[in-house]
């Protein structure tokens, strides 16, 4: 027994030791997913330079072209996108504001519990690939539930608060696809939007309150433009306004003053209240505080105007945030900092995987540089005349190259002949041989155009020295040697024809495949650039793969002309080199005939 229990031991222990050299499977959070991406949030000095944690806060992931060249493997709308943590086992909350697979431009917002401060580790999983998925999109579940509404827009003038509380709003707008993040609004300065009062809007002493946005304007207005403003029933007012001179907060008789903002700039306008104080923050940063004494306050929430309806200026809005507690400072800074426009140095995307690379414990590699520049202009509809001139540079190619290869073995069956034709004419002297000797060798000799001189050189001959001409006697003259001399310039023109045939193709090619592939580079470039007007993401991630993709129309061009020259110029040199032999045999031909043959 005791031995048997030894053995089991031994085994035991061989089993843990040989596991400890098996590399362990990958987790894979579910097998219906087929690929997936990771996804991490940079929170150090290169990053947002978090201090303290934030928790619940939604991270904007904007996927385009460049970090994410898998549209084309997604369902229409995002349906199949899954979010999970980095422990690749929950499932986070998320929606996805805007997708367009012809464009290459998704958004979506990721609900992460918590953020860690000064780390790049804080990761998560973006699943997908997935025919039979259903929509697993959650917009009320994607922020937490003190966010008291929030406001994307969208591409229709339809007003929709994201959140679970679906907050009434009422006013017009314009819709405006070039916006900071993807679709916002313009408001014409003619009325103001409105947010109905509700319970989750209350501002309580105890919670605080927080308002956020975007706003631009085109010019400063000269007086007090109302970005926010509530009034309540007991006539506090809360506000924030801007004009050429600065912007300025209230809070019943308290007012905090900062810096004009920038005309034809972005901005990110915030303003927290807490039970003591309120803070008036900037594109993330804090730029003014002052001490208060807050009290309860209900009402209607107004944006672009004050309640009066006055304060009224034309402006462009976007993502507004409504919060019924008192933000962090590192939370304003981290909405500011991740959904503008150093969204993409904050948020990096690791390599696409597949469920077999994980069960083999591969890490996914970043897409081939070229695989992108492909997808972007295959993958795009947009990109047919790409598509066209590409079509057209293949073509091309397959033309040059095709030349090249017949022209080569043309040539080469020419020089092989020659060479062994001038043997055989060098040889007659030698072996007392008449000159006419070698015009019954016609098919050994055939491919050489020296033989093709020579044959319409004795044909001419023979049709003057014939008895039936009787001029045998007296030989050939100057005059019918001028007239052989020049019936052999004919065949030698016609062979020098021969040659040369076909290689206009590649001048052809080497002139034109250049300027076809330019004329799709710069329809690519302004494509491009009509692209980034239309959704405003104009980060160098965006912008580049489209550039790319656009550069690779010149690429083909110059893949067609710089082969075809090395080819044109190789093979000119060979035609050259048979011209001027069929030249010096001629003229060393005429000399013989009219040494033999002569009067």
């Amino acid at each position: 027994m005791k031995v048997k229990h030894a053995l089991l031991a031994n085994r035991l222990f061989t089993l843990l030791l040989l596991s400890s050299f098996i590399p362990s499977v990958a987790a894979w959070w579910s097998p219906d997913w087929l690929q997936r991406k990771t996804i991490a949030v940079n929170t150090t000095a290169t990053g947002v330079n978090l201090q303290t944690p934030v928790e619940n806060v939604p991270v904007l992931v904007r996927l385009h072209s460049g970090n994410f060249p898998q549209f084309l493997n997604v369902r229409d709308g995002g349906i199949d996108f899954r979010f999970v943590a980095g422990d690749d086992q929950t499932p986070l909350k998320y929606h996805v504001e805007k997708f367009d697979a012809a464009s290459g431009i998704a958004l979506a917002w990721v609900n992460l519990p918590a953020i860690n401060p000064q780390s790049t580790s804080n990761e998560f999983k973006l699943y997908f690939g997935n025919a039979s998925a259903v929509n697993g999109a959650d917009a009320g579940a994607s922020f937490d539930p003190e966010t008291a509404t929030v406001l994307h827009f969208n591409e229709s003038s339809t007003i929709v608060d994201s959140t679970a509380y679906q907050s009434q709003v009422s006013g017009q707008i314009i819709s405006n696809p070039a916006s900071i993040i993807g679709n916002g609004a313009i408001l014409s300065g003619a009325e103001a939007l409105s947010i109905a009062d509700a319970g989750q809007l209350q501002l309580t002493p105890e919670k605080g309150f927080s308002a956020e946005m975007w706003i631009k304007f085109d010019e400063l207005p000269e007086t007090s433009a109302y970005l926010f403003d509530r009034l309540d029933a007991s006539g506090v007012r809360m506000s924030v306004t801007a004009n050429d001179s600065g912007t300025e907060a209230q809070y019943a008789d308290t007012e905090l003053s900062a810096g004009a903002l920038t005309p034809g700039q972005w901005h990110h306008v915030a303003v927290v209240v807490t039970a003591g104080d309120m803070t008036l923050y900037i594109d993330g940063a804090a730029v003014s505080t002052a001490a208060i004494a807050a009290t309860a306050m209900t009402g209607p929430v107004y944006i672009g105007g004050a309640a009066d309806g006055t304060g009224l200026a034309p402006m462009q809005i976007d993502e507004v945030r409504i919060s019924s507690i008192a933000r962090s400072a590192d939370y304003v800074a981290f909405s500011a900092a991740i959904q503008g426009p150093r969204n993409d140095q904050i948020v990096t995307y690791g390599g696409d995987e597949t469920s077999g690379q994980a069960a083999h414990g591969e890490e996914g590699g970043h897409a081939s540089h070229f695989g992108i520049i492909i997808q972007n202009v295959f993958g795009r509809s947009e990109a047919i005349v790409e598509q066209i001139v590409i079509g057209i540079c293949v073509l091309m190619a397959a033309i040059a190259f095709m030349v090249m290869f017949i022209k080569a073995v043309n040539l080469s069956r020419a020089r092989r002949a020659t060479n062994k034709f001038l043997r055989a004419f060098n040889s007659l002297n030698e072996q007392g041989q008449h000159m006419n000797a070698l015009l019954e060798s016609a098919k050994k000799y055939s491919d050489s155009p020296l033989f093709q001189v020579y044959t319409q050189g004795f044909k001419e001959v023979n049709q003057r020295i014939s008895p039936s001409v009787g001029a045998a006697a007296a030989g050939l003259d100057s005059k019918a040697l001028g007239a052989i001399s020049a019936a052999m310039d004919t065949t030698m023109v016609r062979e020098g024809q021969k040659l040369n045939s076909l290689l206009v193709l590649l001048t052809i090619a080497i002139s034109g495949g250049p300027f076809v592939g330019l004329l799709g580079t710069v329809v690519g470039v302004m494509v491009t650039f009509a692209a980034i007007a239309a959704t405003g993401d104009v980060n160098i991630a965006a912008i580049a793969p489209g550039m790319a993709a656009a550069l690779l129309a010149t690429v083909a061009g110059l893949g067609v002309a710089i082969p075809a020259l090395f080819g044109y110029n190789y093979l000119s040199s060979k035609v050259k080199e048979l011209s001027a032999d069929m030249r010096v045999f001629a003229d060393e031909f005429t000399a013989k005939i009219n040494e033999e043959y002569g009067a």
